[in-house]
């Protein structure tokens, strides 16, 4: 069948506004922060083969791997195992390649009789039953990480299953906000089944089929239009995470070598570091998740995502490595490769893209939790808050100033009016740490100064990365100034760290965070006086 390309347009624009509404109900409906203020999540809709029709803005590092829990649900149990009206969840770290607090709820969309596509959206939990509140900054194996659940049937013919509902309700700290967050989802997944509905009941089977394809088959002509434009050859890049919390002296590799032959790109990430004692592995479909966010920010970061984006990019993972982690593998801080990894994909083709790419950023999400008893309510708390950073400098302009890290895209720092009011911590201060960007023709962006005082005890958790492998400049560019944080900074019990887990602090007690800054572009010598 022939479609009109306006035709096109407009179903294509319906696919990706369909799931803003997703994303939108989600975060509308939400019950914690994590989401309803840092927006820890991400939607999308999919077809009958589980590509993508339409993706939300969200985590990109959740780019192409919502599809892998409809896929495997299918592939364990049979392609009859949907029914109308039933809606599922998943967060195992070796089939969604994150950490168990990243939730993926799902939803077969049937029309008539028929099953045309799927509803999913992702989300962080507040809590999984960890050995510490919220999750370990410590521990060495999946089983001390919560509850994981493989495909599990919450939701069955639009009634949700009281045994499974008990089951996690029995095994998390925060039962109310948890399975508050859970229906959150579930709305969101019956926002999609209406939506797409609604597109297949305007246009009819025939016509959605169509325009699929065609936007499939006009993505990735682009892909491989922009893939045939960087010379043929291999490109290399290699860092180093600090250590993962348990071997601190140990540094990570992270190596990316890549391959353009034509129209076709191979990502080989198989010589990085052995799946680690500590919780920094990821699995694998994560791992390619990751590579092609990096893919995209250099390829085709206007063009939005569906089923055709990726068919020209090959990703290659090895089994038993930290990106390709095996069970029982602890998984809870899966990203902080993945920052750099991202980085990496970029540093590597910089040679043939120049005028494309940029200096690394601060790299990691830079986590600091606070779980305890609140004085003010007397019920236990626990809260995460990521740490926004400096961007790096590119060709043609300065990095960006205090933004998100690149894995997390829309996902935003807590405000201080939220965190004051919701737990026993006061922020004393909050500013540009000024000079933190490297220096160069373009400097690097600066990272921020969070500054905390306890107002009751309670047990502190750290999670940041890069100071072995700050981030790095371009074409003579200089690296950006490396995390710091330090507690009870200028006293007699000042105490640097990176990583903490479950720190006992006391009321009065001071933490400090200092993030970092991007890298550099160019030789500094030619920065603009007016500069």
């Amino acid at each position: 069948m022939s479609i009109s390309p306006v035709t096109t347009e407009i179903i294509r624009s319906g696919l990706i506004q369909a799931a803003e509404d997703m994303n939108m109900t989600l975060i509308r409906s939400s019950y914690t922060p994590t989401i309803y203020e840092g927006k820890d999540c991400a939607v999308a809709l999919l077809d009958r083969e589980h590509r993508v029709l339409g993706q939300s803005s969200g985590l990109p590092i959740f780019l192409g791997n919502l599809e892998e829990c409809t896929r495997y649900t299918e592939e364990h149990f049979g392609a009859d195992v949907w029914e109308p009206g039933d809606v599922w969840v998943l967060n195992d770290s070796y089939i969604g390649g994150t950490h168990l607090n990243d939730c993926t709820v799902y939803a077969p969309i049937f029309v008539g009789a028929e099953l045309v596509g799927f509803a999913a959206s992702r989300a962080h939990w507040i809590d999984m039953g960890s050995k510490d509140p919220g999750g370990s900054m410590d521990s060495t194996s999946i089983y001390q990480e919560g509850l994981r659940m493989r495909p599990t049937r919450i939701v069955a013919a639009g009634v949700e299953r009281p045994d499974m509902l008990n089951l996690i309700e029995t095994n998390v700290r925060f039962p109310y906000v948890t399975l508050g967050d859970m229906r959150a989802q579930i709305a969101c997944a019956r926002m999609g089944v209406r939506r797409l509905g609604e597109l297949f009941a305007r246009y009819g089977a025939e016509t959605i089929a169509a325009a699929r394809a065609e936007i499939f088959a006009q993505t990735e002509r682009i892909e491989r239009e922009r893939l045939a434009a960087i010379p043929d050859g291999e490109y290399t890049a290699t860092g180093y995470l600090d250590n993962d919390a348990i071997d601190l002296g140990t540094p990570l590799k992270v190596t990316v070598r890549i391959t353009v032959s034509g129209e076709h790109m191979t990502i080989d990430l198989t010589d990085c570091a052995d799946q680690a004692t500590g919780p920094v592995n990821c699995g694998s479909s994560q791992a390619v998740s990751a590579a092609r966010v990096g893919y995209k920010l250099l390829i085709s970061p206007t063009v939005s995502l569906n089923g055709g984006s990726f068919v020209p990019l090959e990703v290659k993972v090895r089994e038993g490595s930290m990106l390709g982690a095996r069970e029982p593998a602890a998984c809870q801080y899966y990203y902080s490769s993945l920052g750099m990894l991202i980085d990496l994909v970029v540093k590597a083709l910089a040679p043939a893209m120049p005028e494309r790419v940029a200096a690394a950023s601060y790299g990691d999400s830079m986590i600091v939790q606070f779980a305890g008893d609140n004085p003010r309510t007397g019920e236990p708390f626990v809260t995460l808050e990521a740490t926004v950073g400096g961007w790096g400098a590119w060709q043609g302009g300065d990095g960006e100033t205090a933004l998100i890290n690149n894995v997390n895209g829309s996902l935003r720092d807590l405000p201080i009016e939220v965190v004051e009011t919701l737990y026993p911590v006061r922020v004393n201060e909050y500013r540009i740490r000024e000079g933190s960007g490297g220096a160069g023709k373009w400097r690097g962006g600066d990272g921020v100064i969070r500054e905390y005082i306890m107002e009751a005890d309670q047990d502190l958790s750290l999670w940041w990365e890069r100071s072995l492998t700050p981030a790095w400049g371009a074409f003579g560019g200089e690296s950006g100034t490396p995390p710091r944080v330090t507690l009870n900074p200028g006293t007699t019990q000042s105490r640097e760290m990176l990583k903490a887990n479950s720190l006992r602090v006391r009321k009065g007690d001071v933490l400090r965070c200092e993030s970092g800054g991007g890298g550099g572009y160019g030789d500094p010598a030619e920065r603009e006086t007016a500069l």
